[in-house]
């Protein structure tokens, strides 16, 4: 499992979706345009979803930290 995974401020979510399309593993879902969630469980803790997000509403924290 990976040290690192992704996570998201909801409040800062502007629901454009950069993530869920970024991401190689499908890890970032936008459900029913209410803000990103990360599934823990796929989470590989690559960034790339973080790299991209145009809202800067996701950050990569050490798992521990959760």
């Amino acid at each position: 499992m990976a040290k690192r995974m992704a996570s998201v401020d909801k409040k800062r979510c502007v629901v454009c979706g950069v993530c869920e399309n970024t991401c190689p593993l499908a890890a970032v879902k936008v459900y029913h345009g209410c803000y990103a969630v990360v599934e823990e469980t796929v989470c590989v803790g690559c960034g790339k979803c973080a790299k991209s997000c145009p809202a800067g509403c996701i950050e990569m924290k050490e798992r521990t930290a959760m």
